[in-house]
């Protein structure tokens, strides 16, 4: 599990600050997630010395490097798996069990179909990660031997004189698989409504039914068509940067969606409502994630000063880098409506939301670069991001539509002034 490092080459940087970049240079971003996981592993494992389950720690690790040797592919895809990096860094925070890696090894066992037997920490259950959860009856060990053996369509895992079927095509008595949806070709997606590192937010859903479940997937492939016959950049870079969706509670009738740092690879949402509004959830989280993946290799921003500045898409003061997020989002979605402004169904919509916040997005890079809060690097990006809105604001929509865009955006500043101005 040798991590590397990286770096994020200028064409893939420049590309990024026009607000697309392509699946290139999001491949570049994911490289450099993977590493961080492998580093944070890595750490895990040499600090475990001290821990109680130090040995099956270390034995776990052994068990990975031995079936990476054999199947890269599949190990490297798991080792990326975002509730994977999620673990791994509470775990080098102190703040989870690092015996979990035996958990991990036992995924990889059953993805790479290797027949192992390792000490597990169990507690009643063991999460295998991008795989699914096993539920094992009371009177166990805190840890106990597990033995898997390949079978098709999945593995046997034996716990304490019983033997669970482990499906990775559904589920089965004691055992909930997380299910993978191919929405293309080469490309699936994973719905993990299981693993208790999925989410960091409070706000987790818990498992899916059967019906929503089926929804999900039927709103998930209408948004994939929409993506590739007209969002064919957006499509390649979710392909590549994102492999799990998420369900949480719902704030609002309204779709709502989010992203994490901590859980590259994953975008947070409530129930989708149609597949337009999954499509347009799809494009905007892509730029949260892209834009944290970046500003982990490359400083943006300089170090929070207190200052906190207007947002035309929220109702409270932002720190600067939270602005920044802001502009990168709001600037693909803009994108999004920009594609479906003729579009006989949805062209009136599509005309004022893209005039509303091309205008918005390209008002707040203003602020960022007026801010003296940017880096070199940070300039450059935010720069080249303006100059794409610039150009779009010159792009004509209909009088009515920007009366409209106009009018919205005046409310949300008149509000945010109300709100926001002590008296």
């Amino acid at each position: 599990m040798s991590p590397s490092p990286h770096l994020i080459s200028r064409r893939s940087f420049s590309g990024l600050a026009t607000g697309e970049g392509g699946a290139k240079a999001v491949e570049e971003l994911c490289a450099a997630q993977e590493s961080k996981h492998r580093l944070l592993v890595a750490l895990l494992v040499d600090e475990a010395g001290a821990h109680r389950h130090a040995a099956l720690v270390a034995r776990a690790s052994e068990a990975l490097d031995e079936m990476e040797a054999d199947a890269p592919e599949e190990v490297g895809r798991l080792l990326r798996h975002p509730a994977v990096g999620a673990w791994a860094l509470s775990a080098c925070r102190g703040r989870a069990d690092p015996g979990r890696l035996a958990a991990v090894a036992l995924a990889a066992a059953v993805l790479t179909r290797t027949a192992c037997r390792l000490d597990v920490p169990v507690g009643g259950r063991i999460m295998l990660p991008s795989v699914g959860l096993l539920s094992l009856p009371g009177g166990l060990p805190e840890v106990a031997e597990v033995s898997v053996e390949p079978v098709d369509g999945g593995a046997e895992l034996r716990v304490g004189g019983r033997t669970y079927r482990v499906d990775v095509a559904g589920d089965r008595p004691g055992w909930q698989v997380l299910h993978r949806v191919p929405v293309a070709p080469g490309v699936t997606m994973t719905i993990d409504d299981l693993d208790p590192y999925r989410w960091p937010g409070d706000d987790a859903d818990g498992r899916l039914s059967g019906e929503r479940r089926r929804t999900w997937v039927a709103r998930l492939r209408e948004a994939w068509e929409i993506l590739g016959a007209r969002h064919r950049t957006v499509a390649s870079e979710v392909a590549a940067a994102v492999s799990v969706l998420t369900p949480v509670v719902a704030r609002t009738t309204d779709q709502y969606s989010a992203s994490a740092r901590v859980t590259f690879g994953t975008i947070a949402l409530s129930d989708p409502i149609d597949g337009l509004g999954m499509a347009l959830t799809l494009a905007h989280e892509l730029q949260h994630a892209k834009l944290d993946a970046l500003s982990a290799v490359v400083e943006l921003t300089l170090p929070d000063d207190g200052r906190r500045f207007y947002a035309p898409w929220r109702p409270d003061p932002r720190p600067l880098f939270s602005l920044l997020h802001g502009v990168y989002a709001h600037a693909g979605v803009a994108g999004f409506w920009r594609r479906h402004t003729q579009d006989a169904e949805h062209g009136t919509r599509a005309q004022v939301e893209f005039a509303h916040w091309r205008e918005a997005a390209y008002q707040a890079s203003r602020t960022l670069l007026d801010s003296d809060g940017l880096t070199e690097a940070g300039t450059h990006f935010v720069a080249t991001l303006r100059d794409t809105l610039g150009r779009w604001r010159a792009e004509p929509v209909t009088p009515a539509a920007a009366a409209q865009a106009r009018l919205r955006s005046e409310h949300h500043r008149e509000a945010w002034v109300r709100t926001n101005t002590q008296v």
